[in-house]
């Protein structure tokens, strides 16, 4: 729980701030971890984590959900610590056992996977497979989600969380990207399939490639319909484009085969990260052979880089996640169960406050809209209460649950968490949405 600032005494929290603004720009490396307190953390253990004054939060943001089997997972840390001690660091040079088991485990738990490659980071994945069909398809558009984030390289940097004055339109998410970057990735919305056909019509024959989060859980979590998901895959089979599912936060989380398991629609190409590594640096591409042997180091056009690909360590913390996941099957039951109960009683609580708001996610992740339902695409986000929806998370953190205080930020449940954990959160939900609405900040329900 958070505490007053004692008089006269400045938090150890602070302190580091200020010192990470003089060496580092803002004094933090990714501009959304520049959120308030808690300022700097020390420490982190299972579902809890520990800012640099001592105080300790149930942590749902979970990293973005990096963490999935909670921090310090032994199994994980287990695995690297041998990894380490193993004899074999970083070499560069022809391949290592990590790397081969890695990509075996990986083939034989995601449905669409033959082949993979390994890379550090979601965004690296995601650009890969741009690149790739494009390559493949001979053509250069590619179209996204309004609301779907898909890392920060130049093709996919725009639309995300937008304004409703910019949404659909020209959104970039930072300047120094060239228009012709920009202006080559066309926007749709989710769960709305004819959005998707008027591009094809408006571009016959340019368009490479449609990227899609399965579930958009960078703006909380739109849970897509089956006849979207059949629809697009029947549509970009027809129009010769590929199907890339960016499985960087459904990935692992949801389902060992990720959210394609779980639907049951097989895209062309799958990105993945975050999760697989249980918070070590790793992620990666997979698809069929006959698209993955178009990389260079399989004698194709398509550069294949990276000095730390596939690296022992990340590929250690992975090998022991998947594993785990596939030797503990009821990882995926009790999350969704404890899933269900925190949507559940945030719509009870909700219920009886007369709260307009809609608990909406999958699985283990969990999000507040201060909407009423339906909550399908975008264009429905557009009712959020932007500022009661910062105001919830804001509250909560400060009385201990950390929840990421920005618009339209998702929770996570880990492995870690316990069924006393919820009902400790949804009592302290309660009490935080009494006193926001008091405050003025929420509407009535109709």
């Amino acid at each position: 729980m958070t505490t007053a600032e004692p008089a006269g005494q400045r938090p150890r929290g602070s302190e580091l701030l200020a010192a990470a603004r003089t060496v580092i720009p803002g004094g933090v490396n990714s501009a959304t971890r520049l959120v308030g307190a808690p300022h700097a953390l020390t420490a982190a253990s299972g579902a809890h984590v520990t800012d640099a004054d001592g105080r300790r939060y149930l942590d749902y943001h979970a990293a973005f959900g990096a963490i999935l089997l909670g921090h310090a997972a032994p199994e994980v840390d287990d695995a690297v610590r041998a990894a380490i001690g193993g004899g074999l660091d970083l070499v560069g040079w022809g391949v290592t056992e990590p790397e081969i088991e890695l990509a075996r485990l990986v083939t034989e738990t995601i449905p669409s996977a033959e082949q993979m490659i390994s890379a550090m980071s979601g965004s690296e994945a995601t650009a890969q497979a741009i690149r790739l069909s494009r390559a493949v398809t001979g053509r250069p558009l590619i179209v996204k989600f309004q609301g779907g984030f898909h890392g920060w390289h130049d093709a996919v940097a725009r639309n995300v969380i937008s304004a409703p004055d910019r949404a659909y339109g020209d959104d970039p998410l930072s300047r120094g990207i060239l228009p012709e970057a920009l202006g080559s990735t066309l926007i749709a919305e989710f769960n709305d399939l004819d959005s998707v056909r008027a591009l094809y019509e408006a571009h016959p024959d340019r368009i490479a490639a449609v990227i899609m989060e399965p579930i958009p859980h960078n703006v909380g979590a739109l849970v897509p319909t089956a006849e979207f998901v059949t629809g697009l895959r029947e549509l970009t089979a027809e129009q010769g484009s590929l199907l890339i599912f960016d499985e960087v936060i459904t990935g692992f989380r949801h389902a060992l085969g990720g959210y394609q398991q779980v639907c049951g629609v097989m895209p062309d190409l799958t990105t993945f990260g975050k999760a697989m590594g249980n918070g070590y640096p790793i992620a990666g591409l997979a698809g069929p052979r006959r698209l993955m042997e178009h990389f260079s180091s399989a004698g194709g056009d398509v550069l294949l880089a990276g000095t730390f690909n596939g690296n022992p360590v990340s590929s250690a913390a992975a090998i022991a996640t998947i594993t785990y996941l596939r030797d503990h099957p009821d990882f995926y039951e009790r999350t969704h169960t404890l899933g269900d109960r925190m949507r559940t009683g945030l719509t009870e609580i909700c219920a009886e406050l007369g709260i307009a708001a809609t608990a909406a996610g999958f699985g283990g992740v969990f999000s507040l809209y201060f909407a009423e339902a339906p909550v399908r695409g975008y264009r429905d986000l557009m009712r959020n209460n932007d500022a009661a929806y910062v105001a919830f998370h804001r509250r909560m953190t400060d009385r201990g649950f950390l929840m990421l205080p920005l618009t339209l930020k998702r929770n996570h449940i880990s492995a870690a968490h316990t069924a006393e954990d919820v009902e400790r959160t949804l009592e302290a939900a309660h009490d935080v949405l009494r006193t926001i609405r008091k405050d003025g900040l929420l509407a009535a329900a109709g």
